[in-house]
């Protein structure tokens, strides 16, 4: 069985650093991945731009708004209800809590941060770990489906593990190296777009000759 590492360096050699999270900014970070829960990257990149339109990409911005011009304006995601109310939460725990400063949130340790992101409506595990990651810098691996599709395809996972083992696996298996992490995510997300997906596109994929699922051509 390939170890982790081997497979992200297989993901490296043929994507290429993704650079992800497009964002400016930690907060617009924030933003992008409370919007992109149930919904396409691209529906996401929609809202923003329509954020980025009315200058409400900050902590300030989104509390000046009121909760149905907020969701007019992130309609494009969906769930814009839903969505509005959890962007609004969020930004007035910043505010109350870290005077509306991200530096003052994220310059605590990892597990501290992390369990304050949980306790707020609408952030679960991959969501907050997305958030520390890529807006705060932490170490801390994002899992999501496409970790258990691709690694279940491996034989690493069965895909009955729980979502804390999971992450708590890759990040004993793996150096800690926030680049790493954050590329490791990304690489995972474009191979099961481009090739592990619900079926399978086997022919040309770098993990096909260790894959033990991989189908015939």
């Amino acid at each position: 069985m390939s170890n982790l590492l081997d497979i992200y360096q297989r993901l490296l050699a043929h994507y290429g650093n993704r650079n992800w999270w497009p964002a400016d900014t930690p907060f617009e970070v924030i933003i992008g991945a409370i919007l992109t829960q149930n919904t396409n990257w691209n529906n996401v990149e929609k809202a923003i731009v329509n954020l980025r339109r009315v200058n409400a990409l900050t902590n300030d911005a989104i509390l000046k708004l009121d909760q149905e011009a907020l969701e007019q304006l992130i309609r494009p995601s969906g769930f814009f209800r839903q969505k509005a109310e959890r962007l609004q939460l969020f930004c007035r725990y910043l505010q109350k809590h870290h005077q509306g400063n991200l530096d003052h949130l994220f310059d605590q340790e990892l597990n501290r941060v992390r369990d304050e992101l949980l306790r707020l409506k609408g952030i679960g595990p991959e969501t907050a770990d997305s958030i520390l990651l890529y807006a705060g810098q932490h170490l801390s691996f994002v899992v999501d489906a496409y970790t258990y599709r691709l690694f279940g395809r491996l034989g690493i996972l069965s895909g009955k593990e729980k979502y804390g083992f999971v992450r708590d696996f890759f990040m004993s298996q793996l150096p800690d190296d926030i680049q790493l992490y954050n590329e490791y995510h990304a690489l995972i997300v474009i191979h099961c777009k481009d090739f592990c997906r619900k079926k399978p596109l086997c022919q040309n994929c770098p993990c096909a000759d260790i894959c033990p699922e991989k189908q015939p051509n």
